[in-house]
């Protein structure tokens, strides 16, 4: 599983020149599930989400988190963040989790992101978007759940 979480002032979401999701301040989340992701994957990196302290105190030092600056949530699904560039000038998609399990992967994701209480909203999975947003910062990060929780990927841990 991969996140590109940025942090904005706002971002927004449209399909089909429809709004489909918006926010004001927090993160917008482009979320991509590669062949092998499971679900006790979700949890451990929400948690990681909502615990990073990526908002400025007074100082301009990352200090807060989400939670603590009453920030909302915009989770985008993004195939292409399995994309593998080692060969040709296109780029490969082998890696990536089959679509009808990566909706199922993504779907949880979303919903457990409401029930921390996270004002989120989101994008719609398998549709062509059009995303935008106002970078604050900018603050772009890239989490791997690969490398964050390498445990939960050995044989037998799960």
């Amino acid at each position: 599983m991969k996140v590109v979480i940025q942090r904005v002032k706002k971002a927004s979401v449209s399909v089909n020149q429809k709004d489909v999701g918006s926010i004001k301040r927090g993160y917008l989340l482009l979320v991509g599930f590669d062949q092998g992701d499971r679900p006790d994957l979700l949890s451990p990196m929400l948690n990681k989400i909502c615990q990073l302290k990526l908002f400025p105190d007074d100082q301009g030092r990352f200090a807060h988190s989400i939670i603590e600056v009453s920030g909302e949530l915009l989770i985008v699904s993004q195939f292409t963040l399995s994309a593998e560039l080692k060969k040709g000038k296109k780029p490969s998609f082998t890696r990536a989790m089959d679509p009808v399990e990566a909706e199922s992967l993504y779907t949880r994701f979303v919903d457990l992101s409401r029930q921390t209480g996270i004002s989120t909203q989101t994008g719609i999975f398998g549709e062509l978007m059009q995303v935008s947003l106002q970078n604050d910062g900018p603050v772009t990060i890239l989490m791997d759940s690969r490398e964050l929780f390498p445990s939960l990927y050995q044989p037998g841990s799960g």
